[in-house]
């Protein structure tokens, strides 16, 4: 048994372990990205401007389909159920379109990432768009990165409030416009604004509106890179897109280290450096917060960066560009083998940098020769297949259908006159803009004549009927053969749905059911 102070002693202990025990997740640091510059910024910035451009613009684009269709050039019309793409016009019933787009950018994105690894979540992600866009209101406003981090690290005054509330402002604002934006692909933009801003437009449109607001500003302003971190699945699949041939951002540790502040005094000294000075501008420039010269890590985006800021700091330094770079293991490998000898690290710099020098007039064919392989021919070809088809079903498919449905009760009717009779409910789909005068005629089935219900059209083998445009017509049709002609218990003719003007046709193998005859 334990005495008192026994347990005393224990309790005391269980409660400073409590204390002192870490907690399940670590609190995020804050990232205060740098402004960088050179060709991979510049880039970023022309590939933010197309698709911001892209999302905003394109429900306000026009494209005339006539008097009798809308005139927004892309419309999801789910009222409808139409979508809208330009010239294309997508029924619901013609979704595997839509399908093989997906599969395609499924497809895609395979294919880019086992070449160029992530340059989606790099440059043309949704969400590194958006956080590059409230990066900049950021720096406009609080200014680059030491002011940032000082900013946010001094005491709460008018100045700094009104910055804080300044960017959260204009961070609302760009939330609101994309929410805003993304219900104009649903109904016709201009009147759907005018709705939106007199309060008369539905309640689910500000809903949307709501929605997307939260989560992008949310998504975008708050969480960051936790986004891409925490919450995309992306960077946990990636890993199986990529092999020794893929392009990744890469420090050539090769020929940076070891490392040195001090370089000219090292080398003065005789001691080994290589060209990384340490500076941490790579570090100061990354979205993401990490060091991309601790290896290949799960949070990096490829987007390059560091790449520019390294490229400037070699530049001023007088050294090659390059330490950072884009590049396949395989090459990292080879360029590793020759910059070292007998395994060991180069004492000489100059070595390092000639080695390098060495293979960056064959860097770029190696590049080309490796990426393109097996593996990203095979994803070329599925893609380039998926596509074809899909313009080849879009050029030469049909704009007319046909399509009928027997009656079930009763299959058949038999006449005062002997004859017998069946009916048939036909369906015919213009799928144009346009008005459409539709023959529908009966082949086969010697001796039967169609009579259209409802109308005073005569009975004939042949009708031509109005069909509005985008619009099904359904009509009631019997079909009756006198009793000497029928020629067994089941026969079969065909309905042919047929537009003279177009030359367009489909046709319905039928079924006319008969009673069966006594001997």
């Amino acid at each position: 048994m334990l005495d008192n102070k026994q347990i005393e002693r224990l309790e005391a202990k269980a409660v400073n372990s409590a204390r002192t025990r870490q907690p399940l997740y670590a609190a995020r640091k804050k990232i205060f990205p740098k402004r960088a510059s050179g060709s991979f910024r510049r880039f970023k910035w022309l590939v933010m401007a197309i698709t911001l451009g892209i999302y905003y613009l394109t429900p306000w684009q026009r494209w005339d389909r006539g008097a009798f269709a809308p005139d927004q050039a892309v419309l999801i019309d789910l009222a409808n159920r139409r979508f809208y793409f330009f010239f294309i016009e997508i029924w619901p019933q013609e979704f595997y379109y839509v399908a093989c787009l997906l599969v395609m950018a499924g497809v895609g994105l395979f294919l880019i990432t086992s070449t160029v690894g992530r340059a989606w979540c790099g440059y043309a992600c949704l969400q590194t768009v958006w956080v590059d866009l409230f990066l900049v209101v950021e720096r406009a406003i609080e200014g680059d990165r030491n002011a940032r981090m000082k900013l946010d690290a001094a005491s709460w005054t008018a100045r700094k409030l009104f910055l804080r509330v300044s960017k959260h402002a204009v961070w609302l604002v760009i939330a609101v416009a994309t929410g805003g934006a993304w219900i104009f692909y649903f109904a016709d933009a201009p009147k759907l604004l005018g709705e939106v801003v007199t309060g008369t437009a539905a309640p689910v449109a500000y809903v949307t509106i709501a929605v997307l607001t939260g989560t992008t500003y949310v998504f975008g302003g708050l969480m960051r890179e936790q986004v891409c971190t925490y919450m995309c699945p992306w960077p946990r699949i990636q890993a199986a897109m990529l092999d020794e041939n893929s392009l990744t951002v890469t420090y050539n540790d090769w020929r940076g280290e070891p490392r040195s502040r001090h370089a000219k005094k090292a080398s003065a000294a005789g001691q080994s450096v290589g060209d990384c000075v340490d500076c941490k501008t790579c570090v100061a420039v990354c979205p993401m917060g990490i060091d991309i010269r601790d290896g290949q890590q799960l949070e990096c985006i490829t987007c390059a960066l560091c790449i520019d800021a390294c490229d400037s700091i070699m530049e001023k330094l007088g050294k090659e560009r390059g330490l950072i770079s884009y590049a396949t293991l395989s090459d990292y490998n080879s360029n590793m083998a020759v910059a070292t000898a007998g395994g060991t690290r180069p004492i000489d710099p100059t070595l390092v940098r000639t080695a390098g020098g060495a293979f960056s007039d064959k860097l770029a064919h190696f590049h080309i020769r490796k990426i393109f392989r097996l593996r990203t021919y095979i994803y070329l070809g599925a893609w380039s297949a998926i596509g074809l088809v899909l313009v080849y079903s879009l050029l030469t498919r049909e704009r007319l259908e046909l399509n009928v449905l027997h009656d079930r009760n009763p299959q058949f009717v038999t006449l005062s006159d002997g004859s017998i009779r069946n009916g048939y409910t036909v369906k015919l789909l213009n799928m144009t803009p346009e008005p459409r005068t539709i023959v529908v005629t009966m082949r086969g089935l010697e001796g039967a004549q169609m009579s259209l219900v409802g109308s005073d059209v005569p009975t004939g083998r042949s009708f031509a009927i109005p069909v509005e445009p985008d619009r099904l017509k359904t009509l009631k049709i019997f079909v009756r053969q006198p009793a000497r002609q029928i020629r067994g218990q089941t026969q079969t003719f065909t309905f042919i749905a047929n537009d003279k003007a177009s030359l367009e046709s489909d046709r319905y193998i039928a079924t006319f059911n008969a009673p069966e005859r006594t001997k």
